[in-house]
């Protein structure tokens, strides 16, 4: 679950991660009165969206003034913001968050995530802060520092202090540096997060250490020991259709193409979009039903596939270990007779109780091609999108 950095920055500061000062705005007005209340000779305005990026898209800009301030966020609010994360179609700006203008002298990385290949989380520092780490990672890895954490101990001060001598953090405040990222480090823990960073990690010119940023991901099977998370949940800033699947514990995600996929198991739902695009077609959607799907399950996650108006065909592919072939047949054709379907239908079906799935669908009076193997599904359904 994401959150935005406004709420990321209040957890922070609970766990003694040193934030600026700021204030939520969602009028013009409201900034203003912020800029007022703040009482710096510069102000930032920032859109609250889900996505990195902000600055570069025009999300994030000084007012030397509380007028100017809101005329800022008159300009942004309402505006759809469009970064490297969000697609073409950008995001609608309807938050903003008004901070005090810090005189900066340094800017640097900092971020914990589990690494999967060790098992373990990791935490990781950069001197190449305000950039993205993507970018850094790619042409620059050399600048990427990383402790792995022990979780028996969890992170100790001497990494702490290692990561911090390696930013080149003068020696005066490097004591500052290690208690700053051991905070940030107990609130990646207690909060069960997935991510941290912090990008820019500010040294200022009056020698504070900031978190300028932040982002906060939650790990939501985490999610029943923190159920007062629920509330920081934007649901304007998530897709409509990934909402609805949720409802039924679906795992889907709305992608670009107009071949909408419905497989269980998230290896062969993957195996499922590789082989469309070698195929030649392209994806609408990761849709992985579970290994132990109800038949109401499969006819919700099949009405959750037409909702998009991009789909033009649909694959079907079900190898049925825990669950079974007919179930999944019964279910999708009730969904596609409920709403009246009138895209081409493809399926490939493999495994437990398989003959009698096939002859559900071929008894169903609603036209779906059968396919014999993966290779043939993905040849039928790109044809019959197209």
């Amino acid at each position: 679950m994401k959150i935005h950095e406004y709420q990321g920055k209040a957890l922070l500061k609970e766990y003694g991660v040193p934030v600026p000062r700021g204030i939520v705005a969602r009028s013009p007005e409201e900034a203003e009165a912020a800029a007022r209340e703040l009482g710096t000779d510069v102000v930032v305005v920032k859109a609250q969206i889900h996505a990195g990026g902000r600055g570069k898209g025009g999300g994030v800009k000084l007012a030397k003034s509380p007028v100017e301030a809101k005329q800022i966020a008159s300009e942004m609010l309402g505006m759809m913001l469009v970064t490297h994360q969000t697609g073409p179609e950008g995001r609608e700006v309807k938050t903003l968050l008004v901070e005090e203008g810090l005189p900066i002298d340094r800017e640097f990385y900092l971020g914990i995530t589990l690494d999967r290949v060790t098992g373990r989380n990791t935490f990781m520092a950069s001197s190449a802060g305000g950039m993205d780490i993507e970018k850094v990672a790619e042409e620059t890895p050399e600048l990427i520092l990383k402790e792995t954490i022990d979780p028996s101990v969890g992170m100790r001060p001497f990494q702490a202090r290692k990561l911090a001598f390696g930013l080149g953090i003068h020696s005066d405040l490097v004591n500052q540096a290690a208690k700053f990222m051991l905070s940030l480090y107990e609130a990646y823990e207690k909060m069960d997060a997935s991510i941290v960073e912090i990008n820019p990690f500010l040294l200022t010119k009056d020698n504070r250490l900031i978190a300028l940023d932040a982002k906060v991901n939650f790990d939501d099977n985490a999610m029943f020991r923190h159920k007062d998370y629920a509330e920081l949940r934007d649901l304007d800033e998530e897709e409509p259709l990934e909402i609805e699947a949720s409802k039924y514990d679906l795992n889907y995600i709305k992608l670009d193409g107009n071949i909408g996929c419905m497989v269980n198991g998230a290896g062969l739902a993957m195996a499922t979009m590789d082989i469309i695009k070698l195929a030649g077609g392209e994806p609408a959607n990761f849709l992985d039903v579970g290994g132990g799907a109800s038949q109401e399950r499969v006819e919700q996650a099949f009405k959750i596939l037409l909702a998009d108006p991009n789909v033009k065909a649909v694959l079907i592919n079900i190898f049925g270990g825990i669950v079974r072939c007919d179930m999944v047949a019964s279910g999708v054709v009730a969904a596609a007779k409920n709403l009246g379907v009138s895209i081409p239908i493809v399926a490939r079906l493999e495994g437990t109780n398989v003959d009698a799935g096939k002859e559900i669908l071929n008894n169903s009076g609603i036209g779906i091609i059968a396919a014999d193997g993966m290779n043939d599904a993905a040849q039928k359904v790109v044809a019959a999108a197209a």
